[in-house]
């Protein structure tokens, strides 16, 4: 499994708090890449039903606005 900025990218608007079935669904319904949807099916279910509440659940180094260094009231 591996994540770049682009795939996880395509997860920013799924419905969190998500199961893995929620997240390969929502994935294939917004036309996101095949591996996006294959990534989410290596997910590893600690119990059934599961949900992760962001995509920081998933991959940790996803990039929040704070890593980024502008200052949006300049804009």
């Amino acid at each position: 499994m591996y994540w770049t900025l682009e795939l996880a990218s395509k997860l920013e608007d799924a419905p969190w708090p998500a199961t893995k079935d929620e997240l390969i669904d929502f994935a294939i319904r917004s036309g996101a890449p095949m591996e996006v949807v294959e990534n989410l099916q290596e997910l590893t279910e600690d119990e059934p039903g599961m949900q992760w509440e962001t995509i920081e659940d998933i991959w940790p180094d996803y990039p929040t606005k704070d890593d980024f260094f502008f200052n949006e009231d300049e804009y």
